[in-house]
């Protein structure tokens, strides 16, 4: 299995529940935790959906409320967002975004100068995004979530039409879901993705736990994107399917752990086996006192540890062949 250097996005999104304070904080933890990237949600609500549009199921709370009034509770400033990537430069973490129109594109594009650009799952049909896009030089990460293959092909269609290619494209599986149950994962459509796409590929996690980011990870995720939250309790949309800091950097940790015990597909003898190897391998030793002349024969061999001598393999050539000198019971035989 070849050794993939996974990326890590800590995805904020509207997390920060409208506050510039939260939203720092949560930049200090995915600093602190090392991510890669912290991706915010960029959108004038306006743009994005129509006043009084119901909201999504995993989107109800208590109090009824239009999709419009909240995500406009949510909206942030073009200027906050700025804010937000230089305090993101002052952590030494990336800041990323999704845009949700096309004039919060080219605010990321344009005025932040990012240099790689996350596509929302809600988004892979947002021609006039895709478009301006391919026209840029710019890295995109896609989701899929609620896609089909076609759909998806569509997407790459457009982002490739004019100065993209596929290695700047990076596709993560999603499911559309928070969180995301178990038997709609589908976590093996990674591996069909790969035959169809001849992009990098990952994947956006809105499970609960990390078991499935791990497994992710196995399939060949160089991307994985995860939801970061500083309380799963908190009032909002997308705390209940993120993880906490904590939970965060045991994932992180994880499979940087797995990328240093999978290693490569080289049999090769590490320094502690060749060390210990002696001590566990055998040599041909008298079973008995030989003298000189005497023939060696299963009678009077063993093969014991350690390995001081002659190799186990080397039995068969002795055998018959008569002692060049004496040697006492329990003595390493050297012909």
């Amino acid at each position: 299995m070849k050794i993939v250097n996974t990326k890590f996005i800590a995805e904020i999104g509207v997390n920060h529940n409208g506050s510039i304070k939260l939203a720092k904080k949560l930049i200090d933890h995915s600093s602190k935790i090392k991510a890669d990237f912290v991706k915010f949600q960029v959108y004038k609500t306006e743009k994005l959906v129509n006043k009084g549009s119901k909201t999504a199921p995993y989107q109800k709370r208590k109090k009824s409320i239009s999709q419009y009034d909240l995500l406009k509770k949510y909206e942030l400033s073009y200027n906050q967002h700025q804010g937000l990537y230089n305090y993101c430069k002052k952590k030494k973490i990336t800041y990323l975004a999704s845009p949700f129109d096309l004039d919060s594109a080219k605010f990321l594009v344009e005025r932040l100068k990012l240099k790689t650009i996350k596509i929302a799952s809600g988004e892979i049909e947002s021609v006039d995004i895709l478009e301006y896009l391919s026209k840029k030089k710019v890295k995109v990460i896609i989701s899929t979530g609620a896609s089909t293959i076609n759909e998806i092909k569509n997407a790459l269609n457009i982002l490739l039409k004019n100065n993209l290619t596929e290695k700047q494209i990076t596709i993560l599986h999603c499911t559309t879901s928070y969180p995301a149950s178990k038997n709609e994962i589908n976590l093996k459509v990674m591996n069909e993705l790969k035959k169809e796409f001849k992009t990098e590929i990952g994947y956006s996690d809105h499970s609960e736990g990390i078991l499935v980011s791990l497994a992710a990870y196995l399939l060949g995720a160089k991307i994985i994107e995860k939801h970061i939250t500083l309380n799963r309790k908190l009032d909002g949309p997308d705390h209940r399917s993120s993880i906490e800091p904590k939970k965060f950097k045991e994932l992180i940790n994880s499979i940087r752990n797995l990328q240093i015990i999978l290693g490569n597909k080289k049999k090769i003898l590490t320094k502690s086996e060749k060390i210990n190897k002696p001590y566990i391998r055998k040599s041909i030793y008298s079973k008995i006192r030989i003298n000189k002349n005497d023939k060696f024969s299963n009678k009077n061999l063993i093969l014991k540890r350690p390995q001081l001598g002659m190799l186990p393999k080397d039995l068969k050539k002795i055998l018959g062949k008569k002692s060049k000198k004496n040697y006492k019971t329990g003595q390493l035989i050297n012909e």
